[in-house]
């Protein structure tokens, strides 16, 4: 069976230069879907398909979206390519949304593998400091916001930590893959 890996984290957790290492690094290893989002793409962040509000509600009302939310003054999709890929019997990785979880459960149930990328409070600082994007107010809260989303983790998310080296963090993302029991064919 293959998975739907779903990352989450908080911001500057390191879950977009995950992904990017992922894309960059494994040419056999889980195929890594790009979220659509109404967030123009020189704003920085993701690698992400960028589409006005007016497209975005578009492709909605088409169903081309196998989950969207809305976060941030932002509305995020992850595309139906994914339920593809995954038919196909390729691992998926998406940038997920903690509080979206749910919904991604009863889409994808069994197939769903919850991943949470955690680091420390220094380190997430640091991080946060040093890619620039908020002010020191901001900083201040997403740190809060942090703390709080450490405490509410849900039971069944596999914890990685992102504290040292992201190769490492790498290696066990696709370990924790390769320890999933796979479907059997008859």
């Amino acid at each position: 069976m293959a998975y739907l890996i779903y990352l989450m984290g908080a911001s500057g957790s390191g879950k977009d230069s995950l992904l990017e290492l992922l894309r960059a690094e494994t040419t056999a290893g889980p195929l890594v879907a790009h979220r659509y989002i109404t967030r123009p793409a020189e704003l920085g962040g993701e690698n992400h398909i960028a589409l006005s509000e007016a497209e975005f509600m578009h492709r909605r009302a088409q169903k081309l979206f196998a989950l969207d939310w809305q976060a941030h003054q932002y509305h995020y999709a992850l595309g139906i390519e994914i339920d593809l890929w995954l038919r196909q019997g390729n691992d998926v990785v998406v940038n997920g949304s903690r509080a979206h979880l749910p919904q991604a459960l009863s889409r994808y149930g069994s197939q769903l593998l919850p991943v949470c990328l955690q680091v420390s409070p220094t380190v997430l600082r640091q991080r946060l400091e040093q890619r620039g994007r908020e002010n020191v107010a901001q900083i201040e809260q997403r740190l809060l916001r942090a703390a709080n989303y450490q405490q509410s983790l849900p039971v069944s998310c596999h914890r990685l930590d992102n504290n040292g080296f992201l190769a490492e963090t790498l290696d066990a993302l696709l370990s924790l893959m390769e320890k999933q029991p796979q479907e059997t064919l008859l």
